[in-house]
């Protein structure tokens, strides 16, 4: 008995910690991107040009794509823990799980207030084939997570392209209302910015996010979360150490031709709709084969010292508060950037906006061991899972 405690003890604490440093990855990737105000100093020194440029190269080369899918994943992952723990209790959690991410939609709205770019109402939407696919078996949540990855309807429309040649589509629905949220982010004032944020941001947010082919893989990432917490590959032990490994052999075989394929090929295509979807397509796949690289690193550094390294458990409490983070890093970073704060989206350039990032996650860990320290969960968390048992003995 005491073994099986130490053991979810152990899967829960890597999570967190995973996921504390996804959350570190976002805070710094839309530091660096002003939170959507996309701009670059005039009149910089060139040595500072030359450092700011490797920062950002660096910085997404690293990074981008792979926080999301990190965080994607592990949303799957708490399903099946959510699921787990209602069956022990005798409770089907299927239908309060779809009531959860109706209120993970009014989080959304919250979040879209100030940001333009949530992320929330895709994972709200996504979320529900968690319910039906719960009856599926790992080998069907498996083939079907990679079909996803491999974002088929990309690759439909760069066929119906080529067999179409006069077809056109830039997939591009998104930026109107991209424009026209960044230029309030750039002029306007509080009611302005946060009107637009509601009409212009939610849309540019949520179209882009199906137009980058979020919309094939966040759900894909899902099911792979809830696999990898069936089969227990979160918990230390020979098994999940080899599948661990394997998983970091095979990621790095696919991500070097893959890079290339994203690297070489895009230049040499003239087709306008081929090219949009192409360009959708392999860096996507890409992405997952980064970010197993990256995630099967850090579980197998974390079972190689046990319970982790002091690093690696230095940011749990991060994750533990991950919406409230999440939203609260936001609105720091909207009133750092955007006109209707300090305004800073045109005075900041990478190296600057990665410690502005570092600060605020410094702040952030801080006031969440801090909170932790007394309370079980974070605050926005606490009201989730009071909302989620509403009417319930289970949400006391």
């Amino acid at each position: 008995m005491k073994s099986q405690l130490n053991n979810v003890t152990s899967r829960l604490s890597v999570v967190d910690a995973l996921r504390g440093f996804a959350l570190l990855a976002i805070v710094l990737l839309h530091n660096l991107e002003h939170y959507n105000l996309y701009c670059i100093p005039d009149g910089w020194p060139s040595w500072l040009q030359w450092l700011d440029k490797i920062v950002w190269d660096t910085t997404f080369f690293t990074l981008a794509g792979n926080a999301y899918a990190t965080f994607s994943l592990l949303f799957g992952f708490s399903f099946y823990i959510q699921m787990r723990n209602a069956r022990a209790r005798g409770c089907d959690f299927r239908m309060r799980f779809a009531w959860r991410m109706l209120l993970l939609v009014g989080f959304a709205l919250l979040h879209s207030l100030f940001y333009n770019g949530d992320i929330l109402m895709l994972y709200a939407v996504c979320g529900l084939i968690l319910i039906p696919a719960s009856a599926w078996s790992n080998r069907t949540l498996i083939v079907l997570s990679i079909v996803l990855m491999c974002q088929p309807f990309a690759w439909g429309k760069i066929i119906y392209a080529l067999l179409n040649p006069e077809y056109v589509d830039t997939n591009s629905l998104f930026v109107p209302f991209a424009q026209a949220a960044e230029q309030a982010g750039m002029h306007g004032n509080v009611p302005e910015t946060l009107w637009s944020n509601l009409r212009d941001g939610i849309l540019y947010s949520n179209l882009w996010q199906v137009e980058a082919g979020r919309l094939s893989l966040t759900p894909a990432l899902f099911m792979m979360g809830m696999v990898l917490g069936r089969t227990e590959m979160f918990v230390r032990s020979e098994r999940s150490s080899s599948f661990w490994r394997k998983a970091l052999l095979w990621a790095v075989f696919a991500a070097v031709p893959l890079y290339l394929l994203r690297e070489l090929v895009p230049q040499h295509i003239t087709n306008i709709t081929i090219a949009s979807y192409y360009g959708i397509a392999v860096p996507r796949m890409f992405n997952v084969a980064s970010m197993t690289i990256l995630v099967s690193l850090f579980v197998l550094c974390w079972f190689h010292a046990g319970e982790g390294y002091r690093f690696q458990r230095s940011v749990m409490a991060y994750g533990r508060m991950s919406l409230t983070n999440y939203i609260t890093q936001s609105i720091i970073g909207v009133a750092i950037y955007y006109h209707c704060g300090l305004g800073l989206y045109d005075k900041t350039g990478a190296v600057a906006c990665i410690l502005i990032g570092l600060g605020i996650f410094a702040m952030q860990l801080m006031w969440s061991r801090a909170w932790l320290a007394s309370h079980k969960q974070g605050p926005l968390e606490w009201v989730w899972k009071r909302l989620t048992w509403l009417a319930t003995n289970r949400a006391k």
